[in-house]
């Protein structure tokens, strides 16, 4: 199958890293289109000196890659795309997949109204190439690792100057050739929008890549579907202005779901979603212990409809980081007033309830911090030093936030070693922006990648319920299995209150049957699926079914903590 990702604006690095995930594990081939933030690039044989400029003082990034080709610009309006492809496992690979780039290049501009282009002894596609001014319009720079079948799968691909600033590639010296200039679409009078030129590439890319099925995801980061009209007009035919939608709700509204069609809140909820209130001893046991320690929880926190099965079994779900969360996620009630400082003391508290209840299986959550250096990633692994500490024995399993996508903070917590790494993808990429805007699907998934290539096992999970269709869900797990995940949890998305995104439907649980079956043929290890399952939710059996360390411990403690 090919697999089209568009993706939007991705930094370089974070590309990257899901590029080479997918080279190592994805069975599928797969095309990823996007645009990066302005970043100077430079190949293992590059020639520094042909940096002109500081990347800083122009608004730019310096970039190391393992490409061909010496230094190159990618930014806006500049279109990207990535094949994740197989190719022969032979020497002539190489320069084959180059020309097939430059040929889908060449026939995407004539498609365009552009004919003529053409390439020569330079990599990329030129304009005028034999003539007295050429011009690059389009650099190509690639490589082949070995993938998971064995074979060899293609790296990098080309970048396509749509619309771009042109006065970028001044700072540089372009593809290391001094006497050619650049170009781009704009520059050559052809006028076409962004999203005309992605379409035509992709049309004729399926024809070079494809031969079978394909399965197209849409990032959607603007207003691609069209929204509520600003004004109506009244009997008389004067304009009345109509309510401005919260953002929110616009944001859903551009993604394609209509929210006036949502559940109403007070609606009443089928059997499967009724939670029975349990309060026996084991559940104020473990509250107290909780509140002893000053710690606080998810189950609390977030109004977890688990929490009565799992506190009744001794399991809870601790936050660390504080209690507020520097993000407004539209499905999650946790606090997002202005965050206090970190307690210095939080880590040590987590390592003493895990070993005061005696855990076989720790696992620890934390809020978004975006207003600190590292995201918080330091008292994460601190955290996990001091349950290590406290009780040698417990495997742990971290939850946690993106870091912004910075690769130090996130390196930060992979030094630590946690048993399980799990970070949420939360929902399909067509929902991303309204669901968590300040989040990025291309970017959890170049997390787990991070990890995984950090040698850690990985688990993502995602809601339903939101608006989205069961390919894309399955698209969504392919996407997470493609990246190296061990373990993914579906649960059903229930709305906090009014200010919350609105329930689009429940799924039922011959569905969430139905999804785990679909992860066993995708050759996920381990699928939690049901109307009621959180990230954290059987945490203990998940790692247990997935990871040979987790089993062992499970197998002589009781308990899981969460935190």
């Amino acid at each position: 199958m090919l697999r089209i990702r568009t993706l939007g604006t991705v930094p370089y690095h974070e590309a990257f890293a899901l590029q080479n995930a997918l080279a190592r594990h994805a069975e599928d081939d797969y095309l990823l289109v996007l645009q990066h933030p302005h970043v100077f690039t430079l190949g293992p044989h590059a020639d520094r000196a042909h940096v002109l400029t500081d990347p800083g003082s122009v608004g730019a990034t310096l970039q190391e890659t393992d490409r061909g080709g010496d230094v190159t610009y990618h930014g806006p309006g500049q279109l990207v795309l990535y094949p994740i492809v197989s190719v022969a496992d032979d020497p002539s690979t190489g320069p084959a997949h180059v020309h097939r780039l430059e040929q889908l290049v060449i026939d995407t501009l004539g498609d365009l109204g552009l004919p003529g282009a053409t390439c020569d002894e330079y990599p990329g596609v030129w304009i005028d190439g034999e003539g007295p001014t050429p011009r690059k319009i389009a650099a190509i720079g690639v490589r082949t690792v070995r993938g998971a079948l064995g074979g060899r799968r293609t790296l990098h691909g080309l970048a396509l100057n749509v619309e771009c600033d042109l006065s970028m590639f001044g700072h540089i010296i372009p593809c290391g050739i001094a006497d050619r200039g650049v170009t781009s679409l704009e520059a050559e009078g052809v006028h076409v929008p962004f999203s005309t030129v992605v379409e035509a590439l992709l049309e004729r890319a399926i024809d070079v890549f494809g031969g079978g099925a394909v399965d197209r995801q849409d990032v959607i980061t603007g207003a691609t579907t069209a929204g509520r009209t600003a004004v109506a007009r009244s009997g008389g035919g004067e304009p009345v202005p109509m309510p401005v939608e919260r953002p929110l709700i616009r944001r859903l509204r551009q993604a394609g779901v209509a929210p006036e069609s949502g559940l109403q809140i007070s609606q009443r909820k089928p059997e499967w979603l009724r939670v029975p209130v349990r309060m026996g001893k084991e559940y104020l046991s473990l509250g107290k212990t909780v509140h002893d320690l000053g710690l606080a929880t998810v189950c609390e926190e977030a109004g977890c409809p688990n929490i009565y099965e799992c506190w009744s079994e001794g399991t809870a779900t601790f936050m660390i980081n504080g209690e507020r969360c520097t993000r407004a996620c539209g499905f999650c009630q946790v606090d997002t007033r202005l965050p206090l400082p970190l307690a210095s003391d939080e880590p040590d508290r987590v390592g003493q309830a895990v070993a005061r209840m005696g855990l076989g299986h720790a696992v620890v959550t934390c809020v978004a911090r975006d207003d600190l250096a590292d995201g918080g990633a330091g008292a994460m692994a601190q955290t996990i030093t001091a349950i290590r500490e406290r009780a040698p024995g417990t495997t742990v399993e971290v939850l946690i936030s993106d870091c912004r996508g910075d690769a130090p903070s996130l390196e930060t917590i992979f030094a630590a070693r946690p048993d399980v790494l799990n970070h949420n993808i939360e929902t399909v990429a067509r929902l991303q922006r309204a669901v968590r805007p300040s989040a990025g699907y291309a970017r959890s998934l170049g997390v787990l990648a991070r990890a995984g290539a950090a040698g850690l096992v990985t688990k993502s999970g995602f809601m339903v319920g939101l608006g989205e269709r069961e390919d894309e869900v399955v698209a969504t797990m392919a996407d997470l299995r493609s990246v190296g995940v061990s373990i993914i949890t579906i649960g059903q998305y229930l709305r906090p209150s009014r200010a919350h995104l609105p329930v689009s439907r429940y799924w039922t649980p011959e569905e969430f049957d139905h999804l785990r079956e679909v992860g066993a043929e995708l050759g996920v290890p381990h699928v939690e699926a049901s109307p009621l399952t959180r990230s954290s939710y059987h945490a203990r059996d998940a790692a247990a079914a997935a990871t040979p360390a987790a089993s062992s411990a499970a197998s002589t403690a009781g308990g899981v903590l969460l935190v």
